[in-house]
């Protein structure tokens, strides 16, 4: 699903129009002044219950391998976006993981 697929079906489902519903979804996503985007430079973490959460990783300049000459070189400290799933989302797209899991003697589903 792309952003104007989202966009089409965040309309039809929440009975937004098409404009209102681009506008929902450009104020968490857009990577200029989203929501989402806004909380991570703040150093925050984004947690949706159930879905997953939003968090920014930080990593430490290094020292790497070019892989085809093999010589040394510095790699600059950098910071990235990361997702991690929530168990809602995680039990969602693996239904019958519970009751896989029930057979073998773990929790019930």
């Amino acid at each position: 699903m792309n952003k104007s697929e989202l966009i089409q079906q965040l309309a039809s489902r929440a009975d937004l129009s098409r404009a209102e519903a681009q506008r929902a979804v450009d104020a968490l996503f857009s990577v200029e002044d989203g929501l989402i985007t806004s909380a991570l430079k703040g150093g925050d973490k984004v947690t949706i219950t159930g879905f997953g959460s939003f968090e920014t990783k930080s990593r430490e300049a290094r020292t790497g391998r070019n892989p085809r000459t093999g010589t040394e070189i510095q790699i600059a400290a950098s910071t990235s976006a990361g997702f991690k799933a929530g168990k809602g989302l995680k039990d969602a797209l693996h239904p019958g993981d519970k009751a896989a899991a029930a057979a073998k003697g773990g929790k019930k589903a």
